[in-house]
């Protein structure tokens, strides 16, 4: 059985999704699909210029990964750009913040998208270990719960 793909995190998700050659019609043009992933993977290492040890932190993965990641992207837009393909941003493996939840009952931790987490605060996430819903999310340096973008609460 295949690992499953870590998710990838990403600051910014894209306010352009479509972008194509101009005088020509987009019914006639092939396409190229850019992740989200991989346009983060862009913005961070060819305009806020960081290396790839710090773009492969801020995603969450690691440097070879993240290295990857760059590479598909570099080749789609090139690809685009020299054949003149369309560029379609969308779908892949991203998140917009990765959760530490730790079962207060048995002690499990585990790591979750905030995007799979309650869209309201009185749904809970059960542990997967020993199935109790008394659950919370936490930073994984200094174990509080931690607060961003996270409607995960504990109580």
């Amino acid at each position: 059985m295949a690992r499953p793909v870590k998710w990838r995190r990403v600051e910014n998700l894209p306010q352009y999704k479509y972008f194509k050659p101009a005088n020509i019609p987009a019914c006639e043009l092939e396409e190229n699909v850019l992740k989200v992933e991989e346009l983060e993977a862009i913005r961070l290492r060819d305009l806020e210029a960081l290396d790839q040890e710090s773009c492969a932190e801020k995603m969450k993965v690691s440097r070879q990964t993240f290295q990857r990641i760059y590479n598909d992207a570099k080749k789609k837009v090139a690809d685009s750009l020299i054949n003149g393909k369309a560029i379609s941003i969308k779908g892949g493996n991203y998140t917009r913040n990765i959760c530490v939840l730790v079962c207060e009952k048995c002690g499990y931790q585990w790591e979750n998208r905030v995007e799979d987490l309650g869209k309201y605060e009185q749904e809970k996430s059960s542990c997967p270990q020993c199935g109790s819903e008394n659950t919370t999310c936490h930073e994984p340096k200094t174990g509080r719960f931690c607060g961003r973008r996270c409607r995960h609460r504990g109580i």
